[in-house]
This record gives structure tokens, C-alpha cells and sequence, in this order.
């Protein structure tokens, strides 16, 4: 007999590139979801995947499997949606999904100070740069910095957020002026791998109304933020950071930003939302505590604290 956990279950497997790969949305061990997978094959009494040397392939009773579990746990959450808009309590599970660095500064303290307000609701965060997964339909709310493809999701921004150019006080010394985007052509340039753009390439705009496009020579590369302004703190080149990650660094002195009079493209932090069932009354209260929270954006005071804002009760 299959239950709903056995349709999502699979419905993970089968999204999954590896084995390994649903055992780490899942959180559990790879051995965990192998034992789980062969015991669903044994109930229903038929294979359901092949491994190939790409990786998994669903067989046809597979592919039904999926078809017909999606339909059927759509249908079993479009019903506790429903069920859930008719009383005014904020109860079920809040799927979250967001970025890396940004959702352990301004996402986390939000979803623990949302556990502890809605107690009923239980919460499950997950950190990810892969755009891929975070859009998957199976997050409530997906939090991203800057513009994403997302046709089957409901996108409403959450604040403002630009981005910056930027170096240390060490470099700037040591290397000629910086005054055109073009100039950086003669200057180590640090890139940051976090998805599919073609992150060599870049925009600047000018308050005059002119524009100037850069292809630069990454002397370096990461696909971690993080490690990308320590690089630039360290002397090590110049970067293009979004605002809510450099303010710190350029308040402090770590880093200066240069080309002031250019913009760089924004990148907006934006909530994006499942269009299956409209929006959750857990969904909708967890959207009004991260709205407050980044209202007035925290990147944008003048006096900030380099910790994240935890509930007063998370730190005793």
C-alpha cells in the first residue's frame, strides 16, 4: 500500500541526478534511500528505476508512478490549503528555500522568529546558489537575489538591492586609477560562478544615459561569495557585489567601491511563489515578517551590526 510519503519520496528520487544527490534534499544517508527505494519497489512489485551510466532512469511504471503521485499529492495539499484559508491559525509545514549567504543573514533569524510566533508550523530552510533547485515545486516561498526565468511561479520583491564594484585599499594603491569600466581591462578582475550567467561580461550604466559593456579576464574565480570578498579584502582584485553583502566591508574601510558614477545591474531580492494553489496563510505571514524585516533594507542603515538579527531568546 503506498502512502503520500512514498509519492514524495519518489518524486524526489526521480528529480534527483543521483542517489546521492535525493539523499541530500532528503537528509538522509545515501544507503537510507536506496533501502527506502528498493522496499517501495518490493510493495508494488515492479521496477521503478534503472541506473544507466547518466545516472538514474525511471522505467514506464516509473514514469506512471510520477505522473500519477504528483497528481495525487497536488491534490492532497491543494485540499489543506484550502482547508488551512479557513481558519485564521498559521499551521502545516513552510518549505523555504534561499540563497547561501543572504538566507543565513536576513532568512534564517526571519524563519526563527516565525517558529516561534506560529508554533503550530513547522519550518524547513534550505540554503542552495543553484537557481535550478531552488525553482523546483517543491519550496512554498524561494528567496533570490536578482532577476530569474521562473514563468511558473508568482515573483513580488522583497527590497531593493544593487550592486557594487569594489577593491581593497591595498589594491587601489598598488595599481593605476580606475576611472572608465573600461580601465578594468588593465586590472585583476575576481568572478563569481553562481549560475549560468555569463558572469565575464559586464554592464555598467551611466546617470548621463550612456552604457558600457566589459569583457573581462577573471583572474580568479569561485562560486562562493563569501570567499570572493575575502579575496578582495586580501588585495587579490576587483569584484561586483550586491549592496547587502559590501556595505559592511565599504563602512568598515575593507573595501573601497570604485566607479561610483557608474551602476552596475540591480539585483532586487525577490520572493517567488508556487502558482498551484495560491499563496498559504503560512506563506503569506512568513512574507509580512521577511517584508518588516527588510524594511528599511538592513544594508542600507548606516548603523549596523555584523551579526544576524536572532531572536533575543535563540542567543541566551
Amino acid at each position: 500500500m503506498l502512502t503520500s510519503d512514498d509519492l514524495v519520496f519518489f518524486g524526489v528520487v526521480s528529480s534527483s541526478s543521483s542517489l546521492a544527490e535525493a539523499a541530500r534534499t532528503l537528509n538522509v544517508t545515501p544507503p537510507a534511500v536506496t533501502q527506502r527505494l528498493k522496499a517501495l519497489e518490493q510493495r508494488v512489485g515492479v521496477r521503478l528505476m534503472e541506473r544507466t551510466g547518466r545516472g538514474l532512469a525511471l522505467t514506464d511504471e516509473g514514469e506512471l508512478l510520477v505522473a500519477e503521485g504528483a497528481a495525487i499529492i497536488e491534490a492532497i495539499e491543494g485540499l489543506a490549503e484550502s482547508l488551512d484559508r479557513r481558519t485564521s491559525r498559521v499551521r502545516g509545514r513552510l518549505r523555504i528555500a534561499a540563497p547561501y549567504g543572504f538566507g543565513r543573514e536576513h532568512v534564517a533569524p526571519v524563519a526563527a522568529n516565525f517558529a516561534r510566533q506560529h508554533p503550530e508550523a513547522t519550518v524547513a530552510l534550505e540554503l542552495s546558489d543553484h537557481p535550478n533547485v531552488l525553482t523546483a515545486d517543491s519550496w512554498d516561498v524561494v528567496i533570490h537575489i536578482g532577476t530569474l526565468n521562473a514563468a511558473e511561479r508568482l515573483v513580488t520583491t522583497l527590497a531593493p538591492n544593487g550592486r557594487v564594484v569594489c577593491a581593497s585599499p591595498a589594491y587601489l594603491a598598488e595599481h593605476p586609477p580606475i576611472e572608465q569600466p573600461e580601465d578594468l581591462l588593465e586590472h585583476r578582475c575576481l568572478a563569481l560562478r553562481e549560475n549560468d550567467e555569463d558572469v565575464t561580461l559586464w554592464r555598467f550604466s551611466h546617470s548621463a544615459g550612456s552604457a558600457r559593456t566589459v569583457r573581462i579576464k577573471p583572474a580568479m574565480s569561485t562560486n562562493d561569495g563569501t570567499i570572493l570578498r575575502t579575496w578582495a579584502i586580501a588585495g587579490l582584485g576587483v569584484i561586483v557585489r550586491s549592496e547587502w553583502d559590501a556595505t559592511q566591508d565599504l563602512a568598515a574601510g575593507r573595501l573601497v567601491r570604485i566607479l561610483s558614477d557608474w551602476l552596475c545591474p540591480a539585483a532586487d531580492v525577490v520572493a517567488l511563489l508556487s502558482t498551484r494553489h495560491g499563496r498559504s496563510r503560512r506563506s503569506t505571514a512568513f512574507l509580512a515578517m521577511m517584508r518588516e524585516a527588510l524594511n528599511p533594507p538592513p544594508w542600507r542603515l548606516r548603523d549596523q551590526s555584523s551579526s544576524p538579527r536572532w531572536p533575543d531568546n535563540m542567543l541566551d
